[in-house]
C-alpha cells in the first residue's frame, strides 16, 4: 500500500529534523558533522540570522562552581563562537607572570636558564587588570606595568641533626626551595597604590630547586602583564574546554538481562534499572555524564537498540582556572575581549570606503 502523503512528509522532517538538531554517532563513524543552517538550504525553514530569534533562543546556566573549576552550559550558539571563547581563554585574557630573572647568585645544580624558565611557569596571585603592559624594549619596570620578586635562600647543616640519620629533612635547613620564599619587593610607590595587596605565588609549595648546605640562589624577578598566545606561561586557565551535550534514545524497550548489559556499556548513572511489573526495564537517566566510548556498539544484540548523537547547538563547558583569576571572571574577561574584537572589526568596515 502507498504510504499516505503526510506521514512521508512527517518522516523526511523528522529526518531533516535531526541534521540540523543533532550530530549522530554511529558505529563506524560520526553523521551530520558540519553545520547546515544557512539561508535556503532546507525548504521551508527559515534559517536566515535574526537578533530576536538568537535572544530568544540563547542562554548560559552555570551548572556547578567551585573553587577554581566552573562547568556551564551556552546553548543556542554556533561552534565558532564556542571556539572563539575557549581559545580567547586559553591565548588572550591577560594575566601577571616572571618574565626577567635577574641572577646574582646561583650555585645550585640547576642552570640559570632552567631556573628562569621555572619561576617564569609560577602562577602569581596579582590582578592584571591593576597593571598595564610594558612597553616593548623597556628593560626598567615602573609601578604600574611591573611587580617585582625576590628569591634569596642559601642551605646549611643542621647542627642538632642525629649522626646516623640520612634524612635531608633532619640534616639540611632551606634545602628546599619552595615558591613561597618568594618575596614581594614594592618598586616606586606600590606600597601607596596598592595598600591591601598581597602579591605572592598562587601556591606556597610548588618545588622550585633542591640545594646541598653551602648552595644559595639569590635572584630578582620581573613580573609584567601578557597573554597566552606570546608564552603559555600568561595563560589564566589549567584547562579550557567544552563539549557537545549527549543525547542517547533507546529505540525499543531493553528488559532483564539486555538491560543490565546495556547499563555497563555507559557511564556510571547514564542508565537506570527499574522494575516495571516484575520486569527489569532500562531508561535513560543523566545522558550528560556519558563519555560516549560507544561500547554499545560491540555488542550485537545491543547495537540497534540505541541511538547515540549530541545536540548541536547545547555546549558544556569547563573552565579550571589556574588560581590567578576566579573561573567566573576568566569567563566575564574573555566575552568582553570578544565584544572588543567585534566593535574593531565593525569599525574596520566603517572606517574603509565601500566601492
Amino acid at each position: 500500500l502507498p504510504v499516505p502523503l503526510s506521514v512521508a512528509a512527517m518522516a523526511a522532517k523528522r529526518g531533516t529534523d535531526e541534521m540540523r538538531d543533532r550530530v549522530v554517532l554511529g558505529e563506524f563513524g560520526v553523521r551530520n558533522v558540519h553545520t547546515t543552517d544557512f539561508p535556503g538550504n532546507y525548504p521551508g525553514y527559515e534559517d536566515a540570522w535574526d537578533q530576536r530569534r538568537f535572544e530568544e533562543a540563547f542562554r548560559v546556566d552555570v551548572i556547578r562552581e567551585e573553587e577554581g573549576v566552573l562547568e556551564f552550559d551556552m546553548v543556542g550558539i554556533d561552534a565558532a563562537i564556542a571556539n572563539a571563547f575557549r581559545r580567547i581563554l586559553l591565548a588572550e585574557v591577560p594575566t601577571m607572570a616572571v618574565e626577567k630573572v635577574f641572577v646574582y647568585n646561583n650555585t645550585s645544580i640547576v642552570q640559570d636558564e632552567i631556573l628562569a624558565h621555572r619561576l617564569g611557569l609560577i602562577p602569581i596571585k596579582a590582578d592584571p587588570r591593576l597593571f598595564e603592559y610594558r612597553n616593548q624594549g623597556d628593560e626598567e619596570g615602573t609601578e604600574i606595568d611591573t611587580l617585582q620578586f625576590q628569591l634569596k635562600i642559601k642551605c646549611s647543616r643542621n647542627p642538632q641533626a642525629a649522626k646516623e640519620s640520612s634524612d635531608p629533612n633532619e640534616l639540611y635547613f632551606n634545602h628546599k626551595v619552595y615558591s613561597k620564599h618568594m618575596t614581594w619587593v614594592p618598586l616606586g610607590n606600590q606600597t601607596d597604590l596598592f595598600p591591601e595587596a598581597d602579591f605572592r605565588p598562587v601556591h606556597d609549595d610548588i618545588l622550585i630547586a633542591l640545594l646541598r648546605p653551602g648552595q644559595e640562589i639569590d635572584v630578582l624577578m620581573h613580573c609584567v602583564k601578557g597573554v597566552g598566545k606570546d608564552h603559555a606561561k600568561f595563560s589564566p586557565v589549567a584547562t579550557a574546554s567544552y563539549r557537545l551535550l549527549p543525547d542517547i534514545t533507546l529505540l525499543q524497550p531493553v528488559e532483564d538481562e539486555a538491560a543490565e548489559k546495556l547499563q555497563k556499556c555507559f557511564s556510571p548513572g547514564v542508565i537506570e534499572i527499574q522494575n516495571i511489573k516484575g520486569k527489569k526495564v532500562a531508561r535513560v537517566a543523566n545522558a550528560r555524564l556519558d563519555t560516549f566510548s560507544r561500547e554499545v556498539f560491540r555488542h550485537e544484540g545491543l547495537k540497534n537498540l540505541v541511538r547515540l548523537a549530541r545536540v548541536r547547538n547545547h555546549y558544556i563547558f569547563s573552565v579550571e582556572s589556574t588560581g590567578i583569576l576566579p573561573p567566573d571572571v576568566l569567563v566575564s574577561e574573555a566575552i568582553k575581549i570578544l565584544m572588543g574584537k567585534c566593535q574593531r572589526f565593525l569599525n574596520e568596515l566603517d572606517s574603509v570606503p565601500m566601492e
